[in-house]
């Protein structure tokens, strides 16, 4: 196992990336290069449990390399925050960096990397304190209405930005005023005005941070993450949801509690085998198999929806930069696999070396992008669907979008009608023209988060 060349403080090396793009290989490849170990930012691996759903390294992979923030969390526990991976993976970080190794962070967790790379979080003297998870707890038992009319009350600025029905981020700001005595929104001006700051948050934590981005394209991307889903089950998918429902969820199910919003249960990969889990034994096994085909089916779909997530916070937080504290993107191709040797990991490991060595790397970062112009906070709502929109991109998208466009239509129809005596209401037969002329099915109006 070699050590990288040290010419300077080891930097914090940040593998970011959607799902399928091999950051967890990488990241071992490097590791073992450089005499690195990996922090792992993944909120569903934190969790003991579900280790193939969640895509955990191996334990053969841990053997080779250390791998921390990993299984080490109840999966009962259900208020596991941001906030504390962010307060155990500094204190980490901080320990390797000052034994001269580097920390190579890797995951999917947007935030969880966010939270690592930036001062944005506002953490209180109490949220180590067991009082802290009651009044967390408490709040949340509200409902989304009378915590945005309370927060409304103490910390305006914030409940304008915050969706009405995001009962988990109202909670959380109504415990921070109720803790500091200050409210959030003013908090985390505070943060944007410090040396370093920008408009998405305070300075970076880290003085020398080293982003590769791992990137492929889509049509690839969709079949590599179905055969990756194959690949799962074949290794004893199913088998494991089942042994961890019968476990830890069968009696939730029972009494009608169970919970896909918090902790490992909100997994992509467990909910979407729900009908299949609660009726086993209970049904047909063609009716079994009719599920369980529903299940993969959903859970393939899920993956590539949150790869493009992933993808877009990705552009969204580095490529399109609002501020001075965005640091520089490395782009590695990962579309060819027979080519990762040259087009991924030389590349990689020769971009770490720079930055160990204190010398611009051979490889250019990716040129940022002008970012999209317009106020993310701002507040509409669309009369037509009925529907809260924040920001002034997803305003545009949302006008847009077939959903909006059909009840528009709609309304017109309805309108005309009533202006024209002996025409009613559209019929089935119409509306159902109406919706192929969409080009797909009507999106049911949700509010928009």
């Amino acid at each position: 196992m070699a050590r990288a060349l040290l010419l300077r403080p080891p930097p914090l090396v940040v593998i970011v990336g959607a799902t399928g793009t091999g950051k967890s290989r990488l990241a071992l490849q490097l590791a073992l290069r450089l005499g690195a170990e990996i922090v792992s930012a993944d909120s569903m691996q934190v969790y003991k449990g579900l280790d193939i759903i969640t895509n955990k390294a191996s334990p053969q992979e841990q053997a080779l390399c250390k791998h921390h923030m990993i299984s080490f969390v109840d999966p009962l526990v259900t208020n596991y925050t941001v906030l504390d991976f962010r307060n155990e993976a500094t204190a980490l970080i901080k320990d390797l960096l000052a034994s001269r190794k580097i920390p190579i962070v890797v995951g999917g967790t947007n935030y969880y990397i966010e939270s690592l790379l930036w001062k944005v979080l506002i953490g209180t003297e109490k949220d180590q304190h067991p009082d802290t998870v009651d009044r967390r707890a408490e709040l949340e038992k509200l409902d989304s209405q009378e915590l945005h009319r309370r927060l409304s009350q103490v910390d305006p600025a914030m409940a304008a930005r915050l969706h009405p029905h995001d009962k988990r981020k109202l909670a959380r700001s109504l415990q921070i005023f109720q803790e500091t005595g200050v409210s959030h929104s003013k908090l985390l001006q505070q943060q944007r005005e410090e040396e370093g700051g920008g408009p998405l948050g305070g300075p970076l934590k880290y003085p020398n941070p080293c982003i590769l981005w791992l990137y492929a394209e889509k049509a690839v991307l969709d079949e590599r993450l179905d055969q990756r889903v194959d690949a799962m089950l074949a290794a004893g998918l199913i088998e494991e949801l089942q042994s961890f429902h019968r476990r830890y969820n069968e009696e939730w199910v029972a009494s009608d509690t169970q919970d896909y919003q918090h902790g490992i249960f909100q997994s992509i990969g467990f909910k979407e085998f729900h009908q299949f889990l609660i009726t086993e034994g209970k049904c047909t096994e063609e009716e079994s198999s009719q599920f369980l085909e529903q299940g993969i089916e959903a859970l393939k779909i899920a993956t590539r929806r949150y790869a493009r997530y992933q993808n877009k916070w990705i552009q969204n937080r580095f490529l399109r930069r609002p501020g001075p504290n965005i640091p520089p993107v490395y782009g590695l191709d990962v579309s060819d696999l027979s080519q990762w040797e040259e087009k991924v990991l030389e590349p990689a490991f020769q971009i770490v070396q720079s930055f160990c060595q204190g010398r611009p790397p051979a490889t250019k970062p990716i040129t940022p992008e002008p970012g999209p112009e317009g106020d993310k906070h701002s507040r509409r709502t669309c009369e037509v669907c009925d529907r809260i929109i924040i920001g002034d991109t997803e305003w545009k998208a949302h006008l847009g979008s077939k959903s909006h466009r059909f009840f528009l239509k709609r309304l017109q129809r309805l309108a005309a009608s009533a202006t024209q005596p002996g025409r009613g209401c559209p019929g089935r037969g119409e509306r159902q023209r109406d919706e192929e002329k969409e080009e797909g099915p009507v999106e049911p109006a949700q509010p928009c988060l």
